[in-house]
């Protein structure tokens, strides 16, 4: 009986992961609005690197933080009036930033408003962008 427990166990908590990934991930965004929203994510970290790190202010530390990009995240949310993604970062110790971009459609063109911690070593910290 314990054994039949573990697998009922693995298999409620299996759906429960695949449901929050789901949830990371509006599938109404999709084609050229998607490769969009992600360009304009590669092209502000890119454009914005000073000696090859990519500057954020971290207003919780108080420091700002020099960040080198590990991997641009797929999912794309709507959140407000932003469109958000995220990608993976490490700092010049090797912590683990993983940064939420906030992007704007503005006439036909997607830009990067602005870049929030979403997580610390993939420690979560709560932020609210929605009226």
């Amino acid at each position: 009986m314990l054994n039949v427990m573990k697998v009922f166990s693995f298999i409620v908590f299996s759906m429960a992961i695949g449901t929050l990934a789901w949830a990371g991930n509006d599938p109404s965004i999709k084609d050229k609005q998607r490769s969009d929203i992600q360009s304009a994510m590669a092209n502000h970290v890119v454009n914005t690197q000073k000696g090859g790190v990519y500057l954020h202010y971290d207003p919780v530390a108080g420091k700002l933080k020099k960040l080198k990009l590990k991997k641009l995240h797929s999912g794309i949310v709507r959140k407000g009036d932003f469109f958000v993604s995220c990608a993976d970062f490490t700092d010049t110790n090797g912590k683990l930033y993983d940064l939420d971009f906030l992007v704007l459609e503005k006439n036909g063109k997607y830009m990067v408003n602005q870049s929030i911690v979403h997580a610390v070593e993939e420690v979560k910290r709560p932020y609210q962008v929605e009226n």
